[in-house]
């Protein structure tokens, strides 16, 4: 009697543990905003016995949309511009759109941070000739979106002195060792990367403003005007007006239901828990989790927030 119990036990334990659903989210460099996120996050999915979630650092937006469309990552974070363009096959991804791309929730809304020493007298895009600025690491959002801005001020990158190519995460010391002027960072606030910078020498946060700007945003609906408030960051005494996107949690159409979906009802259902495990979480409401997606909400989200009344 006491060996039957012990093997159907041992049973049950076995199919208990076949029945989890292991599943990785890409994120960003861990000193940036991706990354805690994306680890808080897990942290709540991991509630459910049925989950095992768990994060990697990866090169941020681009990398993750590529690797969550080859099944080499379960979910990744993404800027909503670079989901947007990914989906639709437009900007940086021409022809090579995919529709396959899904989107679960939306995180937080990123400002772009244009980061300078206080040394470099930089005050404007239009100061950038001749100057050493961290563009951001090849095939980034980063990238991505800071060309934007200088395409929009009509601004030749050529006219730098050094385009820099390093990833966000090693910004904050070639900026203290005076190897670039400047960097730019699409991001959560605040931010430990620039929490450093600021901490170790004098930084300024330059506006991204203007007439140029707007034309801009009507050109490319995805971005939207934001501030970054004074304070924020040791040395900033002043409200940084600049352009934003979504930080976007993807996936792909395939992904299980079972996944995505407690993915979302780990949020849902641990909202207030949530909205303290990152200052950038801070202002979420549970409305702003379906805004600025770019892309097709995954059924199994879209039937969480149904059932939870944030979608009719």
């Amino acid at each position: 009697m006491k060996k039957t119990s012990l093997a159907l036990a041992g049973l049950l334990l076995a199919s208990t543990l076949s029945a989890k659903e292991f599943i990785s989210i890409g994120t960003g460099g861990m000193t940036g905003t991706y990354y805690p996120v994306g680890g808080a996050i897990c942290r709540l999915a991991n509630k459910d016995p049925q989950i095992k979630c768990s994060v990697q650092s990866t090169g941020g937006s681009i990398y993750n949309v590529n690797n969550v469309l080859k099944k080499e990552l379960n979910f990744g974070f993404v800027q909503s511009d670079v989901v947007y363009d990914k989906y639709n096959g437009v900007g940086k991804f021409k022809d090579m759109g995919d529709k396959n791309l899904r989107a679960v929730v939306s995180i937080y809304p990123e400002l772009l941070a244009f980061v300078v020493s206080k040394a470099s007298g930089i005050a404007s895009i239009n100061d950038l000739a001749g100057k050493s600025i961290n563009v951001g690491n090849p095939g980034s959002g980063n990238e991505m979106t800071a060309l934007t801005v200088f395409n929009a001020y009509g601004f030749d990158a050529k006219k730098l002195k050094h385009h820099g190519v390093l990833t966000a995460q090693e910004c904050p010391h070639a900026l203290k060792d005076k190897k670039i002027d400047g960097y730019f960072y699409m991001v959560g606030h605040p931010t430990a990367n620039i929490t450093d910078a600021a901490n170790s020498m004098p930084i300024d946060i330059v506006n991204i403003k203007g007439e140029n700007i707007d034309k801009m945003l009507k050109e490319f609906p995805y971005f939207a005007k934001g501030v970054i408030p004074k304070g924020t960051y040791e040395g900033v005494s002043h409200d940084v007006e600049s352009i934003g996107v979504k930080a976007v949690l993807v996936t792909t159409k395939d992904m299980s239901d079972k996944a995505v979906g407690a993915v979302v009802k780990a949020i849902l259902d641990n909202f207030d828990e949530y909205k303290t495990l990152h200052p950038a979480l801070g202002a979420v409401t549970k409305e702003s989790l379906v805004q600025g997606l770019s892309a097709p909400l995954h059924p199994a989200a879209e039937a969480e927030f149904k059932k939870h009344g944030i979608i009719k």
